[in-house]
This record gives structure tokens, C-alpha cells and sequence, in this order.
């Protein structure tokens, strides 16, 4: 029945084994059978369905979801590709198949969440969801008043200006960011446009979670932070979704416009 059918990116996300995004993606490059056949993206499997990714059967997952916060080190990459030496997933080493929350470069440190729940995923990563991360980054040279108001003002990079952003000086070398945007290395972009390189740069707070454990270890979200922390989630999703236009709307009133897929913003972002 129809009621049954889920698209094939939200089952394989739902099975834990990657986030719907990353299903998107082995789906076009062919890895993805459906009973044998090779399916193209936005099909819909039923629960009778035999679902496999590289030869390998997977199936709906009944354990609980895996919620982690970890301080990553410097030197490991934020990718579920094993073949990728110092991959996170390794250097975790969880007994059961996780993978990260967006992305922290190889040569940053802070906190990342891990999980095997594909939909948090989504929701999190949504690009006009406006989540706050928080960041302290220090730079090779002296900040100035100027330096602080035009990164807090927006910075042009990858074809756009960066949204204004709260930004506070901390000592001579080092400041404080709060973003609510992920451009591919956005940070590392903005300080490099005004005239600075970062020599540190350390995630210490993601929507309403703060990093509170030492380099190199992980913990498990507590109920009441995922609680909190789905509270936050779902007013920026029932938002964005009242802000589409209906279908009575006047000819003449101003049209929605929407993220496309070829927009740099769209493309490039989630890695700082």
C-alpha cells in the first residue's frame, strides 16, 4: 500500500547505514539494488522490498538512536569512507555503524555529533534552518575593530556574501564566532579575504550542546539535550515550510525563492 512506501534515500538513512544525503549519492553512482535492480533517485521501496548497497543486504533498524557528541582532534577527516586514512569512524571506533553530522575539516577540532539517525541529519543540516555553531578561532596577526565589524557584517566568498553573524573579540589574536550558515570552509575563507590566516580554529558549541569533554573522546547526548534539542529543531522546519506560497496566493505577489541545487550556497556548504 502506498502508506508503506518510503523513498529509497529515507529507508537507507533510517537503517543507520549513512545520512539521506550520502543515500542520494551511492544511489546515483549505482551501488543501490532493489530487488536486484538498479533504481534511480526518488524511488520508493515497500517493507517487502530486498534493499542492498554494494552487494550487501540492509535492513530497517529497531535499536535505539545513537546520539554522540565528540571532540574531534586535529588531523582526522570528518568522512565514512574507511579507505581514508585517520577517517573519524575508525578513530571512534563504535561498535555499531555510525557517521558524522556535517563536517569539521582535518584541520580543525571541536565538536561534531555522530549518529546513525538519518532524519536528524536532514534537519540539522537544512540550509535556511538558521542552528547556531559557535566557534573561538585564533589568527596570525592582531585583530582590529575593523577586522571584527566586517567579518560580523558579512564577507564576500564562493560567489556570495556571507549572512551577518555575531562576532566578539576575545584577546589580541583570537575571537569568538556564531554562524548559522555551513559555506565550505566559510571561516578559513572569511579571515583569508580580510588579510589573515587562521592558525587554530575549535567548534565549541552546536545549536544547544556545548563541548564540555576533552580531545580525542566522545559521550552520548543525554534525553533531555535531544529533547531540547528537537524542540529547536522543528520551529525552523514548520517556519520555512509556512513561508512557501499557497496556492491562492495573488498573481501579483511576491514569489518564494527558493535554494536551487546549482547555487554555490547550496553546494559548498558544511565545512569550516
Amino acid at each position: 500500500m502506498e502508506e508503506n512506501l518510503k523513498r529509497l534515500n529515507k529507508f537507507i538513512g533510517e537503517t543507520g547505514y549513512c545520512s539521506r544525503r550520502e543515500a542520494d549519492k551511492i544511489i546515483e553512482e549505482g551501488r543501490v539494488t532493489i530487488n536486484g535492480i538498479v533504481p534511480e533517485l526518488g524511488t520508493k521501496v515497500s517493507p517487502n522490498d530486498e534493499v542492498r548497497i554494494d552487494g550487501k543486504l540492509i535492513r530497517e533498524k529497531n535499536e535505539k538512536p545513537v546520539y554522540l557528541a565528540f571532540n574531534k582532534p586535529v588531523g582526522i577527516e570528518c568522512t565514512t569512507n574507511l579507505e581514508v586514512r585517520n577517517n573519524i569512524v575508525d578513530y571512534i571506533n563504535y561498535p555499531t555503524r555510525i557517521f558524522p553530522i556535517g563536517r569539521l575539516d582535518k584541520a580543525s577540532e571541536g565538536l561534531i555529533f555522530m549518529t546513525n539517525d538519518g532524519d536528524i541529519v536532514n534537519k540539522i543540516l537544512r540550509a535556511r534552518n538558521n542552528h547556531e555553531k559557535e566557534y573561538t578561532v585564533t589568527v596570525n596577526k592582531l585583530i582590529t575593530d575593523r577586522f571584527i565589524e566586517k567579518m560580523g557584517n558579512g564577507v564576500p566568498i564562493l560567489d556570495t556574501v556571507t549572512k551577518k553573524c555575531k562576532v566578539e573579540k576575545i584577546s589580541s589574536t583570537t575571537f569568538k564566532i556564531i554562524l548559522t550558515q555551513g559555506l565550505n570552509r566559510q571561516i578559513r575563507r572569511m579571515t583569508e579575504y580580510l588579510g589573515y590566516d587562521v592558525v587554530a580554529l575549535k567548534r565549541i558549541r552546536i545549536i544547544n550542546i556545548s563541548l564540555d569533554i576533552p580531545v580525542g573522546r566522545f559521550r552520548d547526548l543525554t534525553d533531555a539535550e535531544i529533547l531540547e534539542m528537537n524542540q529547536l529543531i522543528e520551529p525552523s522546519i514548520k517556519t520555512e515550510e509556512g513561508s512557501l506560497p499557497k496556492p491562492e496566493a495573488s498573481p501579483n505577489r511576491r514569489k518564494t525563492e527558493f535554494i536551487k541545487r546549482d547555487d554555490p550556497r547550496f553546494k559548498k556548504r558544511g565545512e569550516y
